[in-house]
Order: structure tokens, then sequence, then C-alpha cells
């Protein structure tokens, strides 16, 4: 049984939530401060967490960032605002899905049940090469070799592309500059490795919500970069 935690601070809405999903056999929990509520994402086992905007203590954009530090579980925010820049904002920290208040329980079900089916299958096929990879509003289609980011597409070089789709297919494992130099450029070796520096900058440029504070691709001082899921 997947268990979900909710972090609302309107406890009609919360029991709303609540009662809809374990109707659909899904263990939930509740919390409605933020500071409270982030304890709890950390300490607990959630295969699922679904984060109010405007909480007390934390709202919930410093707590999908602080989940997703740590976390690969599906996030889904719930506002009542309706501005896309906080839905970009948002996805750029790391959720998964946005609804916006007010909203059907069924099909805030319906949306938890779609978002845990497809962490489930990547999670019980990570060898499968996948044709198109979708991490946290990004987007690659490596048939078309074209790139989005929160639905908008970025136009990036050759080797931008090969650098990018090559960190994601490989997650959270560190790679050095040289190790990345003569993977991706090889035979083409002409210059040196301050090359990758200045392509995971452009990618940076494209694809980061704030490239000072990277989401995606993280440098790891001293030794490399790894792309972060």
């Amino acid at each position: 049984m997947s268990r979900i935690l909710i972090i609302e601070d309107e406890e009609a809405i919360a029991e709303l939530e609540k009662d809809y999903l374990e109707l659909s056999n899904f263990e939930v929990d509740i919390e409605g401060d933020g500071e409270k509520g982030l304890q709890k994402a950390l300490a607990g086992n959630y295969d699922m967490y679904i984060l109010d905007l405007m909480l007390p203590g934390i709202d919930g954009f410093e707590l999908c960032k602080r989940i997703r530090e740590v976390k690969n579980v599906p996030i889904l925010m719930v506002t009542a605002k309706k501005e896309e820049i906080d839905k970009i904002r948002g996805l750029g920290l790391g959720a998964d899905d946005y609804i916006t208040k007010p909203f059907s329980p069924s099909e805030l079900v319906a949306r938890v049940k779609a978002h845990l089916s497809r962490y489930e299958r990547l999670v019980q096929s990570p060898n499968i090469q996948k044709d198109e990879i979708s991490i946290r509003g990004l987007r690659i289609d490596k048939a078309s070799r074209r790139v989005w980011i929160n639905g908008e597409e970025k136009i990036f070089t050759a080797k931008e592309f090969d650098l990018l789709a090559f960190l994601a297919e490989n997650p959270n494992v560190i790679y050095s500059k040289e190790q990345l130099f003569e993977t991706l450029w090889g035979e083409e070796s002409i210059g040196d490795i301050s090359t990758v520096t200045v392509h995971v900058n452009k990618i940076r440029e494209k694809i980061e919500l704030n490239t000072s504070k990277p989401q995606y691709i993280e440098t790891i001082w001293g030794v490399g970069y790894r792309f972060k899921v």
C-alpha cells in the first residue's frame, strides 16, 4: 500500500483529500505546519507528497526544494494561486505536478494514481534505455534531439544536447571534466577540458531557473558534475 503525506493547513481540505485517497486504498498522513511537515517528510518513508503552497512556518516552495534534495518520489503541489510564475517556480524546484483550488477530489486521486504508476514503472525498469527522459519539468526527446523545460522548447547545439542527454541518462553519477571530455568529444578533442565547463554553463542558462543554484546539473567542487534526480 502506497503511503502519502499531505502537508496542508486547511483542515477541511486535508481531511477531504485524505478520505478520497483512503477510499482508493492509499495510506495517508496529514500535517498542518510547514516546519513539522518537513521533519515528518524527511523522517518518514512516503511514496508521494502533496504540498499546499501557503503554509505556516515554511511555505510549499521551500518544502518542495528541501524534500527534493533527498527524496525522488512524486511531489504534487496544491495552490489557490493561478499565476503561471508560481507554477514555473514550483516545477523548477522539483514538483512533478500542480493542482489549483478549488479542484475535484476525484481529479486529485486520478493525478496521484498516474504519478505513482509512472514512478513505479521507472523504478522497476532502471536499465531500459528510453527515447524520452522526463524529470521535474525537463523533457528530453532523444529521437528528435529536442529539449523542453516546463513546456517551453529550448534550442541546443549538437554537443550541448549530447552532454545534457548523457548526464540525464546517468543520474546521480559524478563525472570528472576529463571523463566527460573524453566520452563526448573523443577524437574530436581539439582544445582542452575547459570546453566542458563552457557547455555546462550554456546548458544551465537554458534549463535552470537560477543558474547560481542549479536544480539539474550540480557542480561537485574539485571533482566534476552530477545530474540530480
